[in-house]
């Protein structure tokens, strides 16, 4: 039986291959994470102790040591992945790309990031000035005394770690802050409407923003007068890359209950940050920062000190993005008389000049790289961000207004958090927080639970929902909305607290607030699971952050029903929908055909009034239409469900949902077969995770983890959001799940969807990702005896030159 013994080599000889790459792979891109390492820039001995899940728990015996110790711990599990945010957000990506990252590499220079970060240094406390200098020493002593330990990422991308300042990691935070100003998409999308629609047709089809818990609030947005817009002004399609490059854009849940709500007699809270997680490991480094005053366990950006989301003795926190409008465009005019000048009434201004150099990977240059210098125009609002635009109007350019750029402060409340000793101190540094416009849902020790809206948000003459037309020299910005006068409560009387990214100011604020923020349909999930008379367990707070009911889809599917129940030829789908229970299960047909009908039907209700590629742009932008259209489809009537483009019919929203159908069904049947009862939505709504090496090609599933069957969706607490224009894969989920108990000193409830080091091959750089994608309870641990009790390796870092 020779035909045996081949094969019995064969797999023995697989076997052999499987235990040495078992055993090799992660010993070429390993680190040092026991032992002893001397280390110059520490005062004091510190001990890493790292848990089975990689995560490691720094005990240091000074804040200086604590914050040295935390930016040399994250160097080692994340260094590249620091640096490549960091050439990000610099315009510096053509280094590793060549020219196809030119305009993107364009776009991020104009906006220009460390510039500043340069303004914020110059002014931040000389006291968290030191502590972001303890960070940035502790990255650069991994840089420069470890080169053997650098990540095998760097050799492979051919390139080498830059030495960090603390403008670096103030440069990261305030691209944070620009990832979260989404009202540009609004001021963008909003204009292109007007030029293609009208004044009038726009009007119907500006944003409702409802906020649900004030019964006075309809959601409407007042249309500017018409002198006030650029009516006849030529679109730049250009501008809608400013509203995409944000990598770090943040949608979530947060929410936290009293300790009358709880069964463990504790104030509990609940978050589960929204990102693109989509790359290895993942968006947040977790980690343990202990040291006399401080004992934290949470997470935080790499390349930022502290703890962003996590817990401390005293508080737990949460952050959710709050839309709060701190960015305009204005509309300059360039005088025609001086093309260097723009105008501002009869005042001719010279625009400003940026120098910047673009440097470029090319093989067939000299060293392998040339140059490019760029001449970024500013104005007295901000940087130039279009090509001039030949309009009826004349020359037109576009400028970009970003509040944390006028609103610097010396404190910027990021650390503060660490310290503070209950809700009321929280609340108060949050609001120091100018950079970013975060919803902060915190609970203390002492049973107490609020919410703080931080960022800067400015005093409007006009509001920021068009761009505004700069006629004259007076400034439109008046001064900030008070920090005090953001939104926030403590310990509000239902004895719970949350948000979804959803508006929190009510109709009563005297100010504009934002013109972008998410339908209410996660948030009106949430306020049914509150509302549960019973008192709720940990496990409760850990399962709704997996919840598949769909608020949208509850309302709209049953009207879809029926339609298509009346159509013999969709009379199935209808079936189907009618059967469905409105919860986005991935081994269900229902959200399937729910999602795909309603996208279809979405466009069938625009495109002919925008064109196949305007109608992308704004279907694009789930928030700006979702609850327009159900209020369409809720009074089933609109002028838009009528097609312009036939002519001897008026077509009906019953017409445009069965074209919808057909259009679905064809869709669908391409790849799953002629059979709804066996669609699935987990066939086609997966998340795939990536390695940031090989994002594409056959090794792309090996490195990485293939697609994933997910349920949820973009209007579930359990978030699987998608691009309209790539249905069905997952772009954004919860890049942290996370669960503590006030109460419970010794743990806290916790996954991320990857792992805590972003080193390919490494066992912790993605063995979270089962226990995150099947809903496994994970712990991480709070006080020293389990830290102890779980320790897998534990590293000494001691002052150089001592013992």
């Amino acid at each position: 039986m020779k035909w045996v013994r081949r094969v019995s080599v064969v797999t023995a000889l697989l076997v052999v291959c499987c235990v040495i790459l078992f055993f090799f792979l992660p010993q070429i891109n390993g680190y040092q994470k026991e032992g002893r390492l001397h280390l110059a820039g520490l005062s004091r001995p510190v001990t890493v102790t790292r848990d089975d899940s990689g995560i490691a728990y720094i005990h240091a015996e000074n804040i200086g040591d604590l914050f040295f110790a935390q930016g040399f711990v994250t160097a080692q599990d994340r260094l590249f992945q620091m640096q490549m945010t960091r050439m990000y957000y610099e315009g510096r990506i053509c280094e590793l790309a060549g020219a196809q990252a030119r305009d993107l590499d364009i776009r991020m220079r104009t906006i220009g990031m460390p510039l500043m970060a340069q303004k914020q240094a110059r002014i931040l406390n000389p006291a968290l000035r030191k502590q972001f200098q303890h960070y940035v020493d502790g990255i650069n002593t991994f840089i420069q005394k470890c080169p053997d330990d650098l990540a095998l990422e760097f050799r492979v991308a051919g390139i080498k770690p830059d030495l960090w300042q603390v403008e670096d990691c103030l440069g990261m935070l305030f691209y944070m802050g620009y990832s979260t100003a989404a009202n540009l998409t609004t001021e963008i999308i909003s204009q292109m409407l007007l030029n293609t629609l009208g004044y009038e047709k726009t009007a119907m089809l500006l944003p409702l923003n409802i906020n649900v818990d004030d019964p006075d609030d309809k959601g409407f947005i007042v249309m500017p007068p018409k002198e006030d817009l650029a009516l006849s002004l030529s679109f730049d399609p250009g501008l809608l890359a400013f509203a995409g490059d944000r990598q770090l854009r943040v949608g979530s849940n947060n929410w936290a209950m009293a300790p009358d709500k709880s069964v463990t007699g504790s104030a509990v809270l609940s978050g589960d940050p929204h990102l693109d997680a989509r790359i290895l490991p993942g968006v947040w480094y977790p980690a343990g920062l202990i040291c006399p005053g401080i004992r934290a366990v949470g997470v935080q950006i790499p390349g930022i000190p502290g703890m962003g989301v996590g817990r401390t003795e005293h508080i737990a926190l949460s952050a959710t993005n709050n839309y709060g409008d701190m960015v305009d465009l204005y509309i300059e005019t360039v005088d025609p008389e001086n093309p260097d000048h723009y105008l501002e009434g009869s005042n001719s201004m010279a625009f400003g000049h940026i120098k910047e150099c673009l440097k470029i990977r090319d093989k067939k240059a000299p060293g392998g790289f040339r140059t490019e210098d760029l001449d970024i125009r500013t104005t007295r609002r901000g940087p130039v961000v279009s090509k001039v635009l030949k309009g009826l109007d004349g020359n037109k350019v576009f400028t970009l207004r970003f509040a944390p750029m006028e609103s610097m402060t010396p404190n910027i409340g990021l650390l503060d958090l660490l310290t503070a000793k209950n809700a009321e101190e929280l609340s108060r540094a949050m609001q120091d927080l100018a950079v970013a416009c975060f919803n902060w849902v915190f609970a203390d020790a002492s049973g107490n639970i609020g919410h703080q809206a931080s960022g800067r948000i400015p005093l409007r003459r006009n509001g920021g929902t068009f761009p505004h037309v700069v006629k004259e020299s007076t400034d439109n910005w008046l001064g900030w909305i008070a920090p005090d006068q953001m939104p926030g409560q403590i310990n509000p009387g239902k004895k719970w607290v949350g948000t979804c990214n959803n508006k929190t100011v009510d109709s009563g604020f005297p100010n504009y607030y934002s013109s972008y923020f998410a339908p209410s349909f996660r948030y009106v999930r949430l306020k049914e699971l509150m509302a549960k008379k019973t008192k709720q367990t940990l496990f409760d707070m850990w399962q709704y952050q997996r919840d598949t009911g769909n608020v949208m889809a509850r309302r709209i599917a049953p009207v879809m029903a029926r339609i298509l129940l009346a159509n013999e030829e969709t009379k199935d789908l209808g079936r189907i929908l009618a059967d469905w229970n409105f919860e986005d299960d991935p081994e269900k047909s229902g959200p399937l055909i729910f999602q795909a009908v309603y996208r279809h039907f979405a466009l069938a209700v625009f495109e002919d009034d925008l064109g196949p590629q305007k109608v992308q742009t704004l279907l694009d932008s789930w928030y700006y239409w979702q609850e327009r259209l159900l209020q369409f489809v809720l009074a089933g009537e609109t002028l838009f469900f009528d097609d312009i483009r036939t002519t001897g019919k008026t077509e009906t929203m019953a017409d445009l949902f069965v074209r919808a159908a057909h259009a679905a069904r064809k869709e669908l049947s391409q790849s799953l077969g002629h059979n709804p009862a066996q669609w699935r939505w987990g066939d086609l709504h997966t998340l795939e995770l990536l390695n940031p090496l090989v994002r594409k090609g056959r090794l792309k599933t090996l490195l990485g983890t293939g697609p994933m069957p997910m349920g949820g969706s973009g209007e579930t607490l359990y978030r699987g959001w998608y691009d309209f224009d790539a249905p069905y894969a997952v772009t954004h989920c919860a890049s942290l799940r996370f669960v503590a108990d006030m109460g419970d000193n010794e743990k806290l409830m916790a996954v991320l969807p990857g792992g805590a080091t972003g080193r390919s091959f490494h066992r912790h750089q993605k063995n979270l990702v089962k226990d995150f994608m099947d809903g496994s309870v994970r712990y991480w641990w709070f006080s020293d005896a389990a830290i102890k009790a779980h320790a897998k390796k534990i590293l000494t870092l001691a002052p150089a030159n001592r013992d």
